[in-house]
């Protein structure tokens, strides 16, 4: 009987072996923490007919490519990364790398570029136990909720878009934690699970309702983000390690001249 590999399962568990024995190094501890991560996404250019199958993505030309959604530690490890159509968004792929890495290690925290950031993001991280802690770009743009009236709050009316359907909330809270289970388990693909959240239209309640707790969540995030320097210091120093593996990473694919 032959037995039948698994290319992608082989290729995760050997990564996760090798960050543990990274991690488990006394000299890693120096460059952060274990339990702090962040991702970010990668285009590569590529030859062949990738164009005629649309696999072109504006923000980078014309030229074919593909892309890979890389989350590193904080100890420099890039523990998850999976390949995505160069014109797919990256919201739907931050989730995959905190709940598939496979590596002895928690991730508490995760940091991301903008765009990684969607309400669903905020709100189906803190239900499963994880903070979100995004580098927002045109951060003055992103608009507050509460709980109350606008009118409520005069001095902030500018920047609120809204109120809270707490009840919808209520009436949907357990269909959340189901949801929310249903990843933590494996029994459904994070990356397609959010995407088929983000398509539906407002009267899905699943969609809405996570996208309700999202608005919390992110609220308390911009306000935390505003009031602590060393949040976003943090996040910048995350991301800046991503950045530099993005480098080392297009060197080493970049054609000699």
């Amino acid at each position: 009987m032959r037995m039948r590999w698994d290319c992608a399962e082989t290729y995760s568990s050997a990564l996760a072996t090798i960050v543990d024995a990274q991690h488990r190094q006394p000299l890693a501890a120096r460059f952060g923490e274990m339990i702090v991560a962040s991702s970010d996404g990668q285009h590569f250019r590529a030859g062949g007919p990738a164009e005629a199958r649309s696999v072109v993505n504006a923000k980078y030309g014309r030229e074919p490519g593909a892309a890979f959604y890389t989350h590193i530690s904080g100890r420099y490890a890039p523990f998850h990364s999976r390949l995505i159509p160069a014109s797919a968004g990256e919201t739907p792929f931050v989730l995959g790398g905190l709940l598939d890495h496979g590596g002895d290690f928690d991730i508490e925290i995760n940091h991301a570029d903008t765009g990684g950031v969607s309400d669903h993001n905020f709100g189906i991280t803190y239900l499963l136990g994880y903070r979100f802690a995004p580098r927002i770009r045109n951060l003055r743009d992103r608009r507050l909720y509460t709980f109350k009236t606008i009118t409520t709050y005069p001095t902030l009316r500018p920047i609120i878009d809204g109120r809270i359907n707490i009840r919808l909330l209520r009436e949907t809270w357990d269909d959340l934690l189901r949801f929310a289970a249903s990843l933590q388990n494996g029994s459904i693909d994070a990356a397609t699970a959010l995407k088929r959240l983000a398509a539906y239209p407002e009267q899905n309640r699943i969609a809405s309702a996570l996208r309700e707790l999202g608005r919390i969540v992110r609220t308390l995030f911009t306000i935390d983000w505003i009031l602590d320097p060393g949040l976003r210091r943090q996040a910048t120093e995350e991301l800046n390690k991503g950045e530099g593996r993005n480098n080392l990473a297009r060197g080493l694919s970049s054609p000699p001249r």
